[in-house]
């Protein structure tokens, strides 16, 4: 595709994104599925765009995307939220990790010719939960602020299990040594030490902030620090997205924090983020996003109907385990709603994508299948649950749900206004 076509069609998707986010607010219909849809078109269908082509730079472009989507959310989320969600976030993560992992790895060495430490390593690629998908659904329904916390945690937590384990898997395969005390220090290493370090950062951040009153002024200097805070934890073999989230969390907490006892040592001078600057975050993302999500169109890999079928039952498993994992995760208290879209909101991401590519990378027998199958599981899974959220918002699935969940908590009953529960105003 020559330079010229390409602008154009830079700006037809943009035009797009904003027709299908309209589209989203009026039919409740996820612009998510439109937009993958758009990018399988350009990619594994009619082949005008080559994702090979982006190269690196495809891959620093998920990133990109992940840093501010996270930053973003982070900035909305209390601590009296984070608090109440953190229990049920490390339980469901770790919960989903491994009913995931041990699921997808039975059907793989039952229904395909991978031998079990292959059939482990896709099991595990899959045990996570894509940070965009999760964030951007959950900010469109009125649920619980911390059954949207928790489900933004977990798909930033999952990253640590879904990146250091599979990649110690394949090391293993490979011929180095498996050390399973040491692999499980390292994650939780890489877990506490990102937690500090995004605290840390944003605390320096303030600092810079009221010693440095030109930053004040401009509009990308805090992302800019969260791109560098990200990369340096990357660096240090920490996990950089629960950095940035915990970071933006920091700031959007400022005022309760100098309320506390960390008043003495904070800046006097008002240093919160401007109501224009989260509105410019809010539309740079949603420009990132709708990119997003026609990259992963494009670089979805279709090429083996038996095991694009085999990856598609899988995806419909794992919506049926998950029931039970929220079932055992969740607080009793949770509302019927709340724990039924907790139990759609399974779509893996770009991350699995790219570690599926690593076995063929380094030669492994079945390599090719991990490959092909992570990629139909992250599109069915995709597809899934944004189909799933829509019809859950209609509530013309709600009642398969209470078969699990129970009746409809008394907050839940009709006639009860969403922000009584929520404490969003309808509409917002």
């Amino acid at each position: 595709m020559t330079t010229p076509l390409l602008i154009i069609l830079i700006g037809f998707l943009i035009f797009l994104g904003h027709y299908l986010a309209q589209l989203f607010q009026r039919t409740k219909v996820p612009d998510v599925v439109g937009l993958l849809l758009v990018g399988m078109l350009l990619g594994p269908v009619f082949h005008l765009i080559d994702p090979a082509a982006f190269g690196r730079a495809g891959r620093v472009f998920t990133n990109l995307v992940l840093v501010f989507i996270l930053f973003e959310s982070g900035l909305e989320v209390r601590f009296n939220q984070l608090r109440s969600a953190l229990r049920g976030t490390v339980a469901l993560t770790t919960l989903n990790f491994i009913v995931t992992a041990l699921v997808v790895s039975a059907l793989a060495q039952w229904l395909t010719n991978l031998d079990f430490l292959s059939s482990l390593i896709l099991g595990t690629i899959l045990g996570g939960t894509s940070s965009a998908v999760v964030t951007t659904l959950a900010r469109e329904v009125h649920i619980l602020p911390q059954t949207s916390t928790t489900l933004v945690m977990e798909s930033a937590f999952s990253d640590v299990y879904t990146l250091g384990i599979p990649i110690a898997l394949i090391s293993f395969s490979t011929g180095a040594t498996l050390n399973v005390a040491g692999l499980f220090s390292q994650l939780l290493v890489a877990l506490v030490g990102a937690l500090l370090a995004g605290a840390g950062g944003g605390y320096v951040w303030l600092m810079l902030l009221s010693k440095v009153p030109t930053l004040l002024k401009t509009r990308f200097s805090t992302p800019a620090f969260a791109f560098i805070l990200y990369g340096v934890v990357e660096l240090l073999q920490f996990s950089g997205p629960i950095a940035v989230l915990f970071f933006s969390i920091t700031l959007g907490n400022l005022p309760l924090l100098r309320r506390g006892w960390l008043r003495p040592v904070l800046p006097n001078q008002t240093v919160e983020l401007t109501t224009v600057e989260k509105d410019f975050f809010a539309e740079i993302v949603f420009l990132l996003r709708t990119f997003f999500f026609v990259y992963v169109g494009l670089s979805i890999v279709l090429d083996d109907p038996g095991l694009i079928a085999l990856g598609i039952g899988m995806a419909l498993v794992l919506f049926v385990v998950r029931i039970p994992v929220v079932l055992a995760a969740a607080d009793k208290t949770t509302p019927q709603f709340d724990m039924a879209l907790m139990s759609i909101m399974i779509p893996k991401g770009l991350g699995a994508a790219v570690l599926a590519t690593l076995p063929a990378q380094r030669g492994m027998p079945g390599g090719a299948t991990i490959q092909t199958i992570t990629f139909a599981v992250i599109v069915a899974t995709t597809v899934l649950c944004t189909g799933l959220f829509f019809l859950l918002e209609k509530r013309r699935i709600l009642g398969f749900y209470q078969l699990f969940f129970g009746p409809p908590r008394p907050l839940e009953a009709p006639g009860v206004p969403v922000a009584d529960r929520s404490g969003a105003v309808p509409g917002k």
